[in-house]
């Protein structure tokens, strides 16, 4: 466990074709009060190796706070070394395995990458992450669109086939015993509230937070909204208010 004056680690876990830009408004709000660190999973193509590369950049306690894919990440992160993982978020992710007539779509993307580019599968496969009100809203897209261009169809077929091997979730909810928030936006199209509803009532400890107005892509369609619950629920809120009533003390 961490020290009483020790600051602890995050781990901020990215989903599908992200990286660290996606966290990047966390990682400012987090980081006067932790050690931020965010994995790159590009290279791999299971989520236990991406669980297993992350578990390796620190020592000791961290808390585990994964994206859509990056939130199956920690969950792997937990099924491996459970006494390291502190608390736990899952933030607009789903808990089911491989679903009949996956592969086939999935695929679709995959071979869209190599033939048409990067670029290409942005522009199918960004819109319907996002609010539906925000599908041309070009400020946001566009950074995401040059993201996912950073990647290459490599990378995009080694993390399709790590998630085509994901593990039924379910069966190992009941064992999660740290705290852990489940954070949704409201009208993610891709992983709905409602799955969300149904992890934090089979995780024991579990808060649910849902973020307004916001798609899929939370961390950047509300960063302010995701930041501010996460700031909440680490309880460095109620730090960064004892700072400052101790300076006011002695002014």
């Amino acid at each position: 466990m961490t020290a009483p004056n020790e600051r602890p680690t995050i781990l901020l876990l990215p989903g599908l074709l992200c990286d660290a830009s996606v966290w990047r408004a966390q990682v400012e709000a987090l980081r006067p009060h932790a050690h931020i660190l965010v994995p790159d999973f590009s290279q791999h193509d299971s989520l236990e190796a991406m669980a297993r590369s992350a578990l390796a950049m620190v020592e000791g306690a961290i808390i585990a706070v994964g994206h859509s894919m990056g939130a199956r990440v920690a969950m792997e992160m937990m099924h491996l070394e459970p006494e390291r993982i502190q608390k736990l978020a899952l933030i607009d992710t789903g808990i089911d395995s491989r679903r009949e007539g996956e592969e086939a779509k999935r695929q679709v993307l995959v071979d869209l990458a190599y033939v048409e580019g990067m670029g290409v599968l942005a522009n199918r496969w960004l819109p319907p992450m996002v609010h539906a009100d925000r599908i041309d809203d070009q400020a946001l897209l566009a950074p995401m669109r040059e993201m996912v261009m950073r990647a290459t169809p490599e990378q995009h077929q080694r993390q399709i086939q790590a998630l085509l091997n994901r593990p039924n979730l379910v069966p190992r909810l009941a064992d999660v015993t740290c705290p852990t928030l489940v954070m949704v936006g409201r009208q993610d199209r891709w992983s709905p509230l409602a799955q969300h509803e149904e992890m934090a009532a089979r995780i024991p400890n579990a808060e649910l937070v849902v973020i307004e107005d916001s798609g899929h892509m939370t961390l950047l369609e509300q960063p302010e909204q995701v930041s501010n619950a996460l700031l909440r629920w680490l309880g460095f809120e109620n730090k960064l208010a004892s700072a400052r009533g101790a300076a006011r003390m002695g002014s």
